[in-house]
């Protein structure tokens, strides 16, 4: 045993009603968000009127934190892949997987971003497209392009398709995937291999010693529970507004505060049931059918629609993403501040804010990887599967709009642009039922796992809690999309992301530190 495990995972637990809480953590952590749940229904007007005022600010003001983190974990990631630490085995040296490739792989992708890729898979590219990040935009002398790193000819069309695919690439791609790497990858070496409970705040064990488990501690995983519920109330909130807006278009379901209060509550009651059933009957056999169902639409969208206008823009993304990376990576002297600001900050600040939640998640399922097969899985393959989806929905869209058959599309709102676009196809109800269907099994995959991590750091890092206690943040997840939603909307979502997501910025580069130091001392000792 480690000289890292003086601690018993639970020893600050207290026995309240039933319930196995860990103390102050869940207490701060549940009445916090209680209170902003019922302030911010009180006071619709003014919490909308603040949420209103608290993005912009934030990512005007501190986007290049956002921008040298991101960066800081893409490097970070690609380093321990190729350095002697990748050889280290999570779990130790004879510790063998728990699930299997396929398995593996589609838990942590669908808790990853799913919802994200199906409500921005056409919406993003048509946005970059029509903008000057696009090459597009319009002056007083025609069609001109106010900054295209790739260089795009005003008025040049392939070119600027070309760079709106791979700056949506460049959103979903290396960077979102590192920030989740590097937390899960960190909870997994310090819980599996040191033997520390399975907790944000383990992770900062070399840096703060014993104090890990005083008023830092604490702190940190507060934090992680701030980050994680917000976030994760974005993306519900973003998934709820798509499905409301595909119900509608299909079968006339009218579109109100009302109908999205009510379909957030059933989205949730399914959550519940899955939360009730475990990692293993329930989120497991979620995420695989889930998987099963989103490579049917790829498939479909990719053989009735212009296959290989899609193929060849899949190829042409992914070079220019590669191309183009250090460009729109870049925090120093860009001109195309909307873009970085409005789009990228927004991003990275939401990656960042999901990252306890999909680090635990991933961490949890992912004993007996190496850490250079760790990293390669959770980095790579789903970049490729991301860029794969925004080519397939965004190049189809974008081959749409470019033919001059696409202004209703691009009119339309985001939550309807992808179900515009399969009224180009044939089979265009089966198309859109399957797009619901998706969302909503997204909706209770996020919901679900979000609720068993939440309850994970509530409970100082024990994995078999009460399963009251799952079900109070399954709850109180769908309250605050449902509050957020009420008093802001969209914008309001982001805001709370992008809220939570600046601090906890700065935590995780600090466990970059953290991390370098715990493999260094894993090295020596296993020589």
């Amino acid at each position: 045993m480690s000289d890292d495990t003086d601690y018993e995972v639970g020893q600050d637990n207290v026995q309240v009603m039933g319930l196995d809480i860990h103390n102050p953590v869940f207490a701060i952590s549940g009445v916090t968000i209680v209170a902003f749940v019922f302030f911010s229904l009180v006071f619709r007007e003014q919490a909308a009127e603040f949420f209103g005022w608290l993005r912009p600010t934030l990512t005007s003001n501190f986007d290049w934190v956002f921008m040298i983190a991101c960066n800081l974990f893409v490097v970070f990631s690609l380093f321990l892949v190729i350095s002697p630490y990748g050889k280290i085995r999570l779990g130790g040296e004879d510790a063998k997987p728990d699930y299997s490739y396929m398995a593996w792989i589609a838990m942590l992708f669908a808790a990853g971003m799913g919802i994200g890729l199906v409500f921005w898979g056409v919406a993003e590219p048509i946005s970059h497209y029509g903008s000057s990040m696009g090459g597009v935009a319009v002056g007083e002398d025609g069609v001109r392009t106010d900054w295209a790193p790739l260089g795009a000819a005003a008025g040049d069309m392939a070119a600027s398709r070309d760079l709106a695919m791979a700056a949506t690439i460049f959103h979903w791609g290396l960077h979102p995937w590192a920030i989740y790497a590097i937390v899960a990858l960190a909870l997994a070496f310090f819980s599996f291999n040191r033997g520390l409970p399975l907790t944000m705040r383990s992770v900062f064990y070399p840096l703060l010693g014993k104090h890990t488990w005083g008023p830092l501690g604490h702190i940190i995983d507060i934090l992680a529970v701030f980050a994680t519920i917000f976030g994760l109330a974005t993306s519900l909130g973003l998934g709820a507004s798509q499905a409301l807006a595909g119900l509608n278009y299909l079968f006339g379901v009218p579109i109100s505060d009302g109908m999205s209060v009510v379909l957030i509550i059933l989205i949730t009651i399914f959550a519940l049931v899955s939360v009730v059933a475990g990692l293993e009957k329930g989120v497991k056999r979620l995420s695989e059918a889930n998987m099963i169902l989103a490579a049917a639409l790829l498939l479909l969208v990719l053989l009735v629609g212009p296959t290989m206008a899609i193929l060849s823009g899949f190829f042409g993304g992914m070079a220019d993403y590669i191309v183009q990376l250090p460009a729109l990576s870049n925090w120093v002297g860009r001109e195309d501040t909307n873009f970085m600001q409005g789009w990228t900050a927004f991003y990275w600040a939401w990656w960042i804010s999901w990252s306890p939640f999909v680090g635990m998640f991933i961490a949890r399922i992912s004993r007996g990887r190496t850490i250079r097969e760790f990293i390669i899985c959770v980095l790579i393959i789903p970049t490729i599967v991301g860029a794969l989806w925004m080519s397939v929905f965004g190049g189809a869209a974008l081959e749409q709009v470019t033919g001059g058959a696409g202004q209703a599309l691009s009119d339309a709102a985001l939550e309807l642009k992808m179900f515009k676009m399969f009224e180009a196809f044939p089979m265009t109800g089966l198309l859109s039922f399957i797009g619901i269907i998706l969302v909503v099994v997204f909706f209770v995959t996020s919901s679900d796992s979000g609720s068993l991590v939440i309850d994970t750091i509530t409970a100082g890092g024990k994995t078999d809690a009460p399963t009251a206690q799952r079900v109070f943040w399954c709850v109180l997840e769908g309250a605050i999309a449902i509050v957020l939603l009420l008093g802001g909307g969209l914008g309001a979502l982001q805001a709370a992301s992008i809220a939570t997501g600046f601090p906890f910025a700065i935590v995780l580069m600090l466990m970059c530190v953290s991390v370098m130091i715990g493999l260094i001392r894993e090295r020596k000792r296993l020589k």
